[in-house]
């Protein structure tokens, strides 16, 4: 049975990508039972015509390009994204460019067959891939202060950290992922979290998901490869968790491991992204 959107589209219909972003939520539309497209400019000024779409039915965030304006307004009408397409970003994924005209080319049209047919395809999984990462119940950390602020940092050898500042929590062949303390300091309260897709795929430094707060939106750039078995769904009411410890409540996700031991390499253990924290911080703070 398909899934039922509640589709908000970016409004760019000046841009190839815009455009695009229409005739995608109208494919999906076509191809899904009962989904409904929302109006970004009717929606930024009352969400009431909506309430039914919106609290029925997942919120499917189809944005053009960077600026991420469909996003952000979701973001700011406190709406829940259920799951989120980038055009700009699909186009470099499929390796397929946009055209340059308002008119959708051959080129425009065969990336919206396989960003529809991708998002629209019912994930394979397996009583492995269901059952949740095993995850220490208590955590030892490291501490760094600096003025009046402390960053923590856990001990555990089973966690792994990349220069973007997320970790990854590895047990078997499946990863815990999340945010360090460094990240949520520098935001600051944050006030959204946009959750990865279920199921999909996702390449080592690629996005899973982002949060924000009233500084910045802050992409989540997932230390490893897989696909995502999990979602910290709990944050959606309580992204505040994040602030309170990324480690533990504030989570990001799960991840079923597709090459840990490439992914390793470009990985730093605990003593190597201490430093690399202690580093940012006194640059951060200077």
């Amino acid at each position: 049975m398909t899934k039922s959107y509640a589709i908000l589209p970016c409004n760019g219909l000046d841009k190839t990508t815009g455009c695009l972003s229409k005739e995608l939520a109208l494919q999906i539309q076509e191809q899904t039972e009962d989904s409904e497209i929302i109006c970004p400019t009717f929606v930024r000024v009352s969400d009431v015509p909506y309430k039914k779409a919106l609290t029925e039915k997942e919120l499917l965030v189809i944005d053009g390009c960077g600026t991420r304006c469909a996003g952000k307004l979701a973001a700011e009408k406190g709406l829940k994204i259920a799951a989120k397409i980038n055009v700009a970003d699909e186009s470099k994924k499929y390796g397929i460019a946009t055209g340059t005209s308002l008119r959708l080319g051959e080129n425009d049209l065969q990336l919206c067959e396989r960003i529809v047919k991708d998002l629209l395809r019912e994930p394979a999984t397996t009583k492995a891939e269901t059952e949740m990462v095993w995850f220490p119940q208590t955590l030892t950390y490291e501490t760094y202060h600096k003025d009046k602020f402390i960053f923590r940092l856990p001990e555990n050898e089973d966690f792994y950290f990349n220069e973007n500042d997320c970790w990854a929590y590895v047990s078997g062949n499946k990863a815990r992922i999340g945010v360090t303390d460094f990240v949520q300091k520098s935001l600051s309260d944050i006030m959204f979290f946009t959750p990865p897709g279920m199921g999909t795929a996702v390449e080592q430094f690629e996005d899973a998901g982002s949060i924000e707060s009233g500084k910045a939106v802050y992409e989540v750039i997932c230390p490893v490869s897989g696909k995502i078995t999990a979602v910290n769904y709990e944050l959606l009411d309580h992204p505040e968790y994040i602030n309170e410890n990324p480690y533990e409540k504030g989570w990001i996700a799960e991840v079923a491991l597709s090459d840990f031991a490439s992914d390793q390499e470009l990985l730093l253990k605990f003593n190597e992204y201490f430093e690399v924290l202690k580093r940012k911080v006194d640059e951060f703070h200077v």
